[in-house]
């Protein structure tokens, strides 16, 4: 089947399919998703009107089972930047999509008046009612859409947090085990899909082939090379390990773990929430606990986990290093149980514990909870499930609790949450909050690994943009951040995979110009949305208030910032 374009109608309950434009043959994930807003969406229109449009896209090497590169793409503009958007998750999602030969489904159109379930499959789509799904979190929603459409179809859902359209929102995907645990977190896309009245996306593979190989014994043999040198990585077995809570000791070591809303960079507690100690305390419970898990199939990394509890009964899966670090260390909270009591909370209510962790340290602040009380940052969080104003509030981000409770110092860049490393601390990470048309998210340039000096101001933005190109390229491609260790080790696998998968010549350096094309796209929408080199910049308390345990302070200068896409041409 070849890939194509389908469009869901939100007001006229109907799918309708079409060939995809020529100019957007070839991109796929985030880059086609820039490629859509650019042509189809109003740069300045209200992300939560009728308007705007929710884009689902897997990436150019989704669907095959090649290890960590079955990612989902989901974009629009978004309610909380008010620029462009994509947050990709792993699960299943993206497979099963590609499997249907779908290159991007758009969701568009005014909202109807009922709630709906849309389904897909190989005879096409079909809209459904969601009225015995409202209100209902994510993990009993999931439950009772698998006993309604089988427990093979591929599911992307909101929670309630979706449903009130609060900005935080994101969107849950099954993983492998069926459990409503990949989110597609930032920006607030679940309040985009939420805005649609859409409750639910299904998907029904079966029966559908992978999508068609142009060379198959060349597309294995170069997967193979891929993967080989992926298991050769010495990072590979580090996260598989430890999982990504192994960024713990690492940032705190560097001064950069954010603590009691970023006003210090180390933990005195981080040993007990580190990755050593999710694992020995994983093993130790037993049961359903599991220090290793893939969230996608085929995933040689399995970089994820099952936490239990002291019963050994599953809490939740996973706990990531950015969940650690937004409501662990930056809310002074060192227990990893009430950590995956919050987690599992946010899940269910479909939020992204990035943004609500920071939203809870600006709180904190304001005296609405205490630094170290997870009890009081779990009422804050029953606030939210309640729909109170102070709950819709925090779940409308950090920047909104920042003006309501007049706090000055908030962690927001375009208004969205900056992430679990302080950019005063890592600088390069800093000029990639600063300058990526994603607004604060270290998945679009994450710097840690540099072997730079990251207090020095000086290099950073060059080293923050050869990885913002690189991450944009591996979202183009569905790629996880870690299958950059096997098409590090191996970079031509990436055109071999290419040109093995469609048949065209992707050029000597395909990661790199689809990571380029895609940043000019999504700077060309932002500028025409209004975007300028003032939306460039961290918090101006970042620049001027020292973090311990350096005394650091953001001092990139502005003109490197303003001139770091200058190559580019944009």
């Amino acid at each position: 089947m070849e890939a194509s374009l389908w469009r869901a109608h939100a007001a006229r309950r109907e799918v309708t399919l079409e060939r995809l434009p020529k100019s957007w043959q070839r991109l796929g994930g985030r880059g086609l998703i820039a490629r859509t807003l650019l042509d189809e969406v109003p740069p300045t229109c209200d992300p939560l009107g009728p308007f705007n449009k929710l884009i689902w896209a897997p990436g150019l090497l989704v669907g095959h089972g090649l290890s960590s590169c079955d990612r989902i793409s989901v974009g629009g503009k978004s309610p909380l930047t008010n620029g462009v958007k994509e947050s990709n998750a792993g699960g299943t999602t993206g497979l099963q999509l590609a499997r249907l030969g779908i290159r991007a489904l758009i969701l568009e159109g005014a909202p109807p008046e009922e709630w709906a379930v849309l389904h897909l499959s190989k005879r096409g789509g079909r809209f459904e009612s969601a009225a015995d799904l409202l209100g209902l979190g994510v993990y009993e929603a999931a439950e009772r859409l698998r006993s309604r459409f089988g427990p093979k179809a591929a599911i992307a859902l909101i929670g309630p947090g979706g449903e009130m359209g609060l900005a935080s929102a994101g969107i849950q995907n099954l993983d492998k085990d069926g459990e409503p645990s990949r989110i597609n977190a930032r920006g607030g896309l679940g309040a985009l899909m939420g805005a649609k009245r859409l409750k639910a996306l299904v998907i029904d593979a079966e029966g559908a082939e992978p999508p068609p190989l142009a060379d198959e014994p060349a597309f294995r043999a170069a997967q193979k090379k891929y993967t080989q040198a992926l298991l050769a990585h010495p990072q590979t077995t580090t996260y598989a390990e430890y999982g990504t809570a192994a960024m713990v000791m690492m940032c705190d070591g560097f001064g950069g773990l954010p603590t009691r809303g970023f006003s210090s960079g180390t933990f005195e507690q981080a040993e007990k929430i580190s990755g050593e100690a999710l694992r020995e305390l994983l093993l130790a419970r037993g049961g359903e606990a599991e220090t290793t898990h893939a969230c996608m199939a085929g995933c040689v990394i399995r970089c994820s986990n099952c936490f239990a509890g002291p019963s050994g009964e599953r809490v939740v899966s996973p706990i990531e290093y950015e969940t650690i670090g937004l409501v662990g260390s930056n809310l002074g909270i060192g227990d990893l149980d009430a950590i995956a009591r919050i987690n599992w909370e946010l899940n269910d209510l479909g939020l992204d514990s990035i943004e609500i962790g920071a939203a809870l340290g600006v709180a904190a602040q304001a005296g609405w909870m205490e630094f170290g009380d997870a009890q009081s940052a779990m009422r804050l969080i029953d606030e939210i499930r309640r729909g109170t104003p102070l709950g819709r509030v925090i779940a409308q981000g950090a920047a909104v609790a920042g003006r309501v409770f007049g706090i000055r110092r908030v962690p927001v860049v375009k208004g969205q949450a900056i992430s679990a490393y302080d950019p005063r601390a890592i600088k390069g990470t800093g000029a990639t909050y600063a300058t990526s048309p994603q607004g604060a998210d270290h998945t679009a340039g994450l710097t840690i690994r540099a072997k730079i000096n990251h207090l020095d101001p000086q290099g950073q933005t060059e080293v923050s943009l050869k990885s913002q190109i690189n991450m944009a390229g591996y979202d183009t491609l569905g790629a996880c951040i870690f299958s950059g260790f096997g098409f590090a080790r191996a970079p031509v696998t990436t055109r071999e995979l290419l040109q093995c998968r469609y048949g065209w010549d992707p050029g000597e350096s395909p990661l790199q110009d689809l990571g380029r094309e895609t940043l000019r796209l999504e700077r060309a929408f932002n500028t025409a949305a209004g975007f300028g080199t003032a939306d460039d910049r961290l918090p101006e308390w970042m620049t001027t208030e020292p973090l311990p345990p350096h005394d650091a302070v953001f001092d990139v200068p502005s003109e490197a910032l303003d001139g770091i896409f200058r190559d580019l041409g944009v």
